[in-house]
C-alpha cells in the first residue's frame, strides 16, 4: 500500500496505517536524530518525541503526499528542542557510535569534526541532503525556506566543510 493512501487513513483515524508509516521511517528518523545528537539514547527519545507528536498532530496533515517530509521536519524540531532544552554543545572527541564505512574510522570522525565547525543551518542542510539523501526541494520545504535559500545555505556549508576538513588534515 502507498504512503499516501496510508496517510489517509492515518489522518482519518486508523492507528495500525499510522503504525506502518511510522515503522518504514522510524530508521530515517533515528538517523537524522543521532547526527544532531551522537548520542544513542537521546537520538532514541529524539524519534520517541517525534512519533508522539505526529500522533497528536496527524489530524492536522492536510497533503498525505507530503507525510515523510511533515514527519522530518517534526523530528529535526524536536532535534532542535532536545539540544536547546538540554543546553548542550555537541563535541565530537568520541567515535560515533556506528562506522557507515568499516575500516574508516578516521573519516567519519574527521568529518563529524568538520560537520561540527560548521553554524546549525548549513550542518542541517548537510545531514539532510547528503547523509539522509534528501532532495533539495524536501529540504527547503522541511525548513520552511525558499529553495534558492537552501541552496545557497547547502554551498556556503559545503566551502566551509572543505575548508575544516582541509584544516583537520593538515593538523592530523
Amino acid at each position: 500500500m502507498n504512503v499516501e493512501v496510508l496517510a489517509e487513513r492515518a489522518i482519518a483515524g486508523d492507528e495500525d496505517s499510522f503504525t506502518t508509516l511510522i515503522q518504514g521511517m522510524q530508521e530515517r528518523i533515528y538517523r537524522m536524530a543521532f547526527s544532531y545528537v551522537r548520542n544513542k539514547d537521546e537520538a532514541l527519545e529524539i524519534v520517541q518525541e517525534t512519533v508522539y507528536k505526529a500522533y497528536i498532530s496527524i489530524h492536522k496533515l492536510q497533503q498525505p503526499q507530503y507525510f515523510a517530509t511533515w514527519l522530518t521536519r517534526i523530528a529535526v524540531n524536536c532535534a532542535l528542542d532536545h539540544i536547546r532544552k538540554s543546553q548542550k554543545i555537541i563535541y565530537m572527541e568520541k567515535e560515533p557510535e556506528r562506522s557507515y564505512v568499516p575500516g574508516q574510522k578516521e573519516e567519519i570522525i574527521d568529518l563529524y569534526e568538520a560537520l561540527d565547525g560548521l553554524d546549525e543551518k548549513s550542518r542541517m542542510v548537510i545531514v539532510m541532503r547528503y547523509l539522509e539523501d534528501l532532495p533539495l526541494k524536501d529540504i527547503a520545504e522541511i525548513l520552511e525556506q525558499p529553495l534558492s535559500s537552501v541552496k545557497s545555505v547547502l554551498y556556503r556549508g559545503l566551502e566551509k566543510l572543505k575548508i575544516n576538513l582541509e584544516e583537520s588534515e593538515h593538523l592530523g
